[in-house]
């Protein structure tokens, strides 16, 4: 699942903001979205993945994706980064 995925990964960027610098610097190998999250929130990320051809998964939970992270909030967007 995802969220494992998320875990594993050697690095990752958290957040809205962040994701989108590192998708417009070509860093990204992979998005995570939460479902639950306000659109308006990730519209931005989800076109520029789109844009930039980078595969994008949603999973259900901005909660269990800021677990995921190690983070104690939610999270609406997580960039699983290139090594």
């Amino acid at each position: 699942m995802s969220y494992e995925k998320v875990s594993q990964a050697p690095r990752i960027i958290v957040g809205t903001k962040q994701t989108v610098k590192a998708l417009k610097t070509e860093q990204v190998k992979e998005i995570v979205v939460a479902e639950d999250a306000d659109p308006s929130v990730t519209a931005q990320v989800m076109n520029l993945a789109a844009e930039y051809e980078i595969p994008l998964t949603k999973v259900p939970s901005m909660k269990k994706l800021g677990k995921a992270c190690g983070i104690e909030v939610g999270a609406a967007t997580v960039a699983i980064l290139l090594l």
